[in-house]
């Protein structure tokens, strides 16, 4: 009996180490998927208000100068925030590897409410951009702590990344959805003050979970202890490890989040305003109340969003994720070219590309999110996903400003065209990735 009582043993023990395991990775994926929504709630709430802002105020005006409230001039003033949202990931991917993540998040979550309480007082353009700073700040922090937590604490990193990426779909979704919903009821300041209240709960939670943060870690990645190859503990490390980065593959993946970001936040940010223009969503009147069809649009589309990232984690677990990386921007450059001739069609047309567009526009976040893991060794997953969001949201910000700019002087014709060429160059840099064994430089 003692070998079978043995074997016994060693089942349980083996259970109860797959239970542990699977209870910390539960617990993980529930902080980030929290934080996650939050993050882009606010994010993509920010669009629902643009059109508010661009009938309510008439000058930004800066002391020394006064510029026109216009989509130009407002794409510039929420580029900052958006731009900060991005820039500020490659200090906190520096932090992440020194620091808990999850105090990290947490700061994170308490940052944002704070934005959206100054937000909701407001009385300027000006205010609004401050406002925004703080929002872009604090938002800054999550996505290398969040996707560093990821890549080091949990076992079934795909399929962590699909429900990351949806709860992040969810908030991207529902965030503006209760934002349109509420604004047919209140004032746009009081339903930003109502806004703040979800992160206040979030952080709480962050405080109150229990989590091991390494607990995925291997000694192929740098061993079990993934801070001690960080390489960052003073500048000239930074500026070392950034070149072993930048001297690796991952350079390649860089520039796809680049053309990612420009291509997210240029077609996002006034396609609440857009939709609004086009004819079969023209305004409906009903109970004393006019509705915007395009908002629930924009709302739909986004909401298709997790579809897509539930779709693409899973394959990241089975099929290389730059294929991935190569099949969804190619069918995003497609999709760019066809949304303004849909829209003219009819409105049956226009729901099927917009469908697509929530798809494809989310599917290739998974597939970059995994490539980085897969071209960086552990030590130095937190400066990697920095620069990742640096790419994303930081430089991609311009895009923002590049389809305010194009708004103003050109034409909608000319944003989606330029949209169509980003997205076909990053397609180019998805096949040159195929190609490519993906490879774990030296720390």
């Amino acid at each position: 009996m003692g070998p079978i009582r043995s074997l016994i043993n060693t089942f349980k023990e083996a259970n109860g180490v797959r239970e542990r395991v699977n209870g910390n990775d539960r617990s993980i994926v529930g902080l980030v998927m929290a934080a996650h929504a939050m993050v882009h709630t606010y994010e993509l709430s920010i669009p629902v208000l643009i059109p508010i802002w661009l009938t309510q105020f008439e000058v930004i005006n800066l002391g020394f100068a006064q510029f026109a409230v216009d989509t130009a001039s407002l794409g510039a003033l929420v580029a900052i925030g958006y731009g900060l949202f991005g820039l500020g990931a490659l200090p906190s991917g520096i932090l992440v590897d020194k620091l808990d993540a999850r105090l990290l998040i947490t700061a994170c979550l308490v940052g944002m409410g704070l934005s959206f309480l100054v937000l909701a007082v407001a009385p300027s353009p000006v205010g609004i951009g401050v406002a925004l700073v703080i929002w872009g700040v604090a938002a800054s922090v999550y996505h290398p702590s969040g996707l560093s937590l990821i890549s080091r604490g949990v076992q079934q990193r795909g399929s962590a990344f699909a429900y990351h990426g949806m709860a992040g779909n969810f908030g991207i979704a529902v965030g503006p959805l209760v934002t349109i919903l509420l604004l047919v009821v209140l004032d746009w300041r009081v339903v930003a003050g109502i806004l703040a209240v979800p992160a206040g709960i979030a952080a709480l939670y962050a405080v109150r979970v229990d989590i091991d943060e390494r607990a995925a870690v291997t000694e192929t990645d740098g061993g079990g202890d993934s801070r001690a190859g960080s390489g960052v503990s003073s500048f000239g490390e930074f500026l070392t490890s950034t070149k072993t980065l930048f001297a690796s593959t991952f350079v390649l993946v860089f520039a796809v989040t680049f053309l990612s970001g420009l291509y997210y936040r240029g077609v996002l940010t006034f396609l609440p305003e857009l939709l609004g223009d086009i004819p079969s969503l023209a305004p409906v009147a009903f109970g004393g109340r006019e509705f915007e069809p395009g908002d629930y649009l924009y709302v739909g589309l986004l909401m298709v969003g997790i579809l897509g990232q539930y779709a693409a984690g899973k394959l990241t677990d089975r099929y290389r994720p730059e294929l991935g990386i190569l099949g969804g921007f190619a069918a995003l450059a497609v999709v760019a070219v066809l949304f303004l001739p849909a829209a003219a069609v009819g409105l049956p047309a226009l729901l099927a590309v917009s469908a697509l567009l929530g798809f494809f526009l989310f599917s290739v976040q998974p597939f970059y999110q995994a490539s980085v893991a897969e071209y960086t060794p552990a030590g130095k997953r937190g400066l990697s996903y920095g620069f990742t969001y640096l790419g994303v949201f930081g430089v991609g910000a311009i895009g923002a400003v590049l389809a305010g700019t194009l708004l103003r002087f050109f034409s909608a014709d000319q944003l989606f065209l330029v949209l169509a060429g980003l997205a076909a160059c990053a397609a180019v840099l998805g096949a040159v990735l195929v190609f490519s064994a993906p490879s774990v430089e030296p720390a």
